[in-house]
């Protein structure tokens, strides 16, 4: 009995519905070029946004639309180095005070182990 229930539709595959008396939408067709020299163009609808990239068929390189304005770079922070950041906090005067003292401990360190190694 449940074999019989639906038998011959496909339950949301197919749309009964048909678009004979439709017109469709209007489309226009853009041209892309490849890097690679190939040419291709591709239909859209009149009111959709037009990409500036598309993907070529033939290779998969990246396009260009052959009409289009290349898009203004985005401006770019430049990099902080660890030397920048340090700066931020801190001014020359204070940072050659600091590297004095650590030199003073450095040296003071290493004439101690010194002796006592040649002592041993």
């Amino acid at each position: 009995m449940a074999d019989r229930v639906l038998r011959g539709s496909r339950l949301g595959s197919v749309s009964y519905e048909n678009e004979r008396s439709q017109a469709p939408a209007p489309r226009i067709r853009v041209g892309f070029d490849c890097l690679r020299g190939h040419h291709f163009e591709i239909p859209f609808a009149e009111e959709a946004d037009l990409p500036a990239r598309w993907d070529c068929p033939t290779c998969g390189a990246p396009s260009e639309a052959t009409n289009a304005v290349p898009p203004e770079p985005k401006p770019t922070k430049p990099v902080r180095t660890h030397w920048d950041m340090l700066l931020e906090r801190r001014s020359t005067a204070e940072l050659q005070i600091l590297l004095d003292e650590r030199l003073a401990e450095v040296r003071g360190d290493a004439g101690s182990t010194r002796t006592r190694r040649r002592s041993a």
